[in-house]
């Protein structure tokens, strides 16, 4: 899984010889501005806009759904800070919440982690298939039948494999070079959307905003699945910086970049929401568009789509290591690219692809919200001091508790996942105290059920305690 060999095994363009072993000191490098880069490039992807059009669709005004949309990039600042976890160990944050849930425990969770990602990267996919395929139209290029839609698939697949089998150094350089073309892009889409939109009461459908409850929270599970479905990741993106780069430093640069991207994209889905039909949310932001710029935009969902599918191929990698697969990071991602071609063909050939994310949103908090509670709960307790080497060492180590189980953090798990069962509202399952609780969707609340349910749990069997040595 590779050795220390200098910063040569973590350059551009050449194969990352590391998984999820932890970073020797000399391999360590890079400083938090690349952080910026990673979070900015990664999230100027089109599902934002999507999210913030979904906003509108449950009934918000525009600043309403602008305030859900603020809401869910300060969210970045969490992960961000998470990302601590990585410095300190040098290793994967599906690795060091081994700390919490035990080596055996943290497998189910590993799992659905693995499924989500997974998910994320194939809608991703889909929309920057769709895109594609509506470029070769718009260049006057029809193929017959759907050998068009299925060229399209092969080429966002290509683009996105190439640069995450690569690995690291190349995933944040990537992150970096597509970054300053989807930021001047999606800058002008701003200037042509942002101006047109009703700053009224009303949506395009020409209802009046008055939102309820069930709207508010439907709207906030849908802005926050986006950050939560980071948090199993930061530190697969923090562990090679060195070991003094400070907690305040990660936190700034990455939170910044993602809320950034995040938010401005978010705004421009509100807006495009309150002056056409979003349903199809490709096609209605283009009826906003001049003629001209409209290949532009279909060339920037592309993008944006590849920039976010990078990083999330690149850690559902890692997270295979995790469950136990002992192949290379390079041999695993194969894996996670091959299910996703199988899922995205899918989605694009045999579902309706809108219900389908819709679906897939709403149930991704359920195992987020209380994974994430259990997982920064336990940070804060070891004020992110792990042992490193314990982190790998299986039945020899100390966090292997009880048959592989940590007590605390399993029974936290499943508390925030009852929690989140009974109090979702989604097309695929609502839970029983919707009804009672007037509509609304508390799923996100899972997070802090599980975290307190942990804090209490530690208290009783000991808490966490920061470790002694890094190694």
């Amino acid at each position: 899984m590779g050795h220390g060999t200098g910063v040569a095994s973590d350059e551009v363009f050449r194969v990352e010889t590391h998984g999820i072993d932890t970073i020797p000191d000399e391999d360590r490098h890079g400083s938090p501005k690349d952080l910026f880069w990673l979070w900015f490039g990664s999230n100027l992807t089109f599902t934002y806009v999507i999210n913030g059009a979904l906003a509108v669709a449950f009934g918000l005004s525009f600043w309403q759904a602008t305030a859900v949309v603020v809401i869910g990039g300060l969210a970045f600042f969490v992960v961000s800070a998470a990302g601590l976890s990585g410095i300190r160990t040098g290793t994967a944050t599906l690795v060091i919440s081994r700390a919490a849930f035990g080596h055996r425990g943290n497998l189910p969770a590993g799992v659905l982690n693995w499924i989500v990602s997974i998910g994320y990267t194939v809608v991703n996919t889909v929309v920057g298939t769709l895109a594609l395929e509506a470029f070769f139209a718009d260049a006057g290029w029809r193929a017959p039948g759907d050998t068009g839609r299925a060229l399209a698939l092969l080429v966002t697949l290509a683009l996105t494999f190439v640069v995450a089998m690569w690995g690291h150094a190349t995933v944040q350089a990537a992150e970096q070079w597509l970054a300053y073309g989807l930021a001047a892009g999606f800058g002008a889409f701003l200037v042509f959307t942002v101006p047109q939109a009703d700053f009224g009461g009303t949506t395009a459908a020409g209802a009046a905003g008055v939102a309820g409850v069930s709207a508010w929270s439907w709207a906030l599970v849908v802005a926050l699945s986006g950050p939560f479905s980071y948090l199993p990741m930061p530190a697969d993106y923090t562990r090679y910086l060195p070991k003094d780069t400070s907690l305040r430093a990660i936190t700034w640069s990455g939170a910044f970049g993602g809320f950034i991207s995040s938010v401005a994209l978010g705004v421009g889905g509100v807006a495009a929401a309150t002056r056409t039909d979003m349903t199809d949310a490709v096609a209605g932001a283009q009826s906003l568009l001049p003629g001209w710029f409209q290949p532009v935009f279909l060339a920037l969902v592309l993008g944006g789509s590849v920039t976010n599918s990078i990083i999330t191929l690149y850690s559902s990698s890692l997270n295979l290591q995790v469950l136990g697969i002992p192949w290379s990071r390079a041999r695993t991602i194969v894996i996670s690219a091959t299910v996703t071609a199988v899922g995205s063909l899918a989605a694009l050939f045999l579902t309706d692809f809108t219900s389908s994310l819709l679906s897939f949103l709403s149930l991704l908090i359920i195992v987020f919200a209380p994974w994430s509670g259990v997982f920064l709960a336990d940070m804060l307790l070891r004020r992110c001091r792990y042992d490193a080497h314990a982190l790998h060492a299986g039945r020899a180590g100390a966090y292997w508790y009880r048959a592989g189980f940590s007590p605390a953090g399993t029974a936290a798990l499943l508390t925030g996942l009852v929690f989140a069962l009974l109090t979702c509202d989604s097309e695929l399952w609502t839970g029983p105290l919707v009804a009672p609780l007037g509509g609304a969707d508390l799923t996100v609340l899972g997070s802090v059920v599980a975290g307190l349910a942990y804090w209490a749990l530690s208290r009783r069997t000991g808490a966490p305690t920061p470790a002694t040595s890094a190694h």
